[in-house]
């Protein structure tokens, strides 16, 4: 079970996404992100968000995500955050940002 202790050395942060392409080697669809994240850096992920999302509508969209993970490898594209979105039908709806905030800005 994890403890607090985990979750802590976890953060969830802003982020603007710079860049985003089909990640075509992905087993599900999903997009590949190069996300700027301030002070953290520009840092990666692959997320199936295809049912909603394409590509174009992510450029410059601020989203929330969980930093802190040891990178993963998808499909051969490194990812090293996972960005957050609330579940519906089955498809993921991205948590928004209602006002700009700095990239990398915690989430409280």
């Amino acid at each position: 079970m994890p403890t607090i202790d985990d979750f802590e050395a976890l953060a969830l942060r802003s982020g603007t996404v710079l860049r985003a392409e089909p990640n075509e080697a992905a087993r599900h669809p999903s997009i590949k992100l190069w996300i700027d994240f301030g002070e953290l850096g520009e840092l990666q992920s692959s997320a199936k968000i295809t049912d909603r999302y394409t590509s174009a509508d992510l450029i410059g969209r601020q989203v929330v995500a969980v930093t802190g993970f040891e990178p993963m490898r998808i499909a051969g594209f490194r990812s090293d955050v996972l960005v957050l979105g609330a579940m519906e039908d089955g498809q993921v709806v991205l948590l928004n940002i209602d006002d700009p905030v700095p990239p990398g800005s915690v989430i409280a």
